[in-house]
């Protein structure tokens, strides 16, 4: 039997839809790891923070938080994803309702996004994965 390959030379783009958030600790640093590793396997890799996971995108919040107790924090899983080539969209409108300021958001976004980008993204993409 031929060796099954997850990747076929050919473009390959993942939307990872981040929702979870510092309440939900432990499915933080999941997300970032599997975009690191996609995007190491060439794939367009783009993080979109709606809901909860705004707020790991609001300076101070993933500088302080770990899946695990004694844990990497998510600040490092998501830079290490930045160094992949991964891009970070935040939902604009998402960002009133947990009090974020477009002032007080991490230099690692890339963009500030509409709910409409969200909707075009998961439409053109291979994959969409939610976290």
């Amino acid at each position: 039997m031929a060796e099954q390959h997850y990747l076929d030379n050919a473009a390959k783009s993942v939307v990872i839809v981040m929702t979870s958030g510092p309440s939900t600790p432990q499915r933080c640093a999941t997300p970032f790891f599997m975009a690191a590793l996609l995007a190491s396997m060439d794939a367009d890799v783009k993080v979109f923070f709606t809901m909860e996971g705004v707020k790991l995108c609001q300076q101070g919040v993933s500088e302080h938080l770990t899946a695990m107790d004694g844990g990497k924090k998510i600040i490092e899983f998501m830079r290490d994803a930045k160094a992949a080539g991964v891009r970070f969209h935040l939902c604009r409108p998402a960002l009133p309702g947990y009090d974020i300021e477009v002032t007080n958001v991490i230099p690692e976004v890339d963009e500030i996004s509409s709910g409409g980008a969200l909707a075009d993204l998961i439409l053109s993409c291979d994959k969409a994965l939610f976290f």
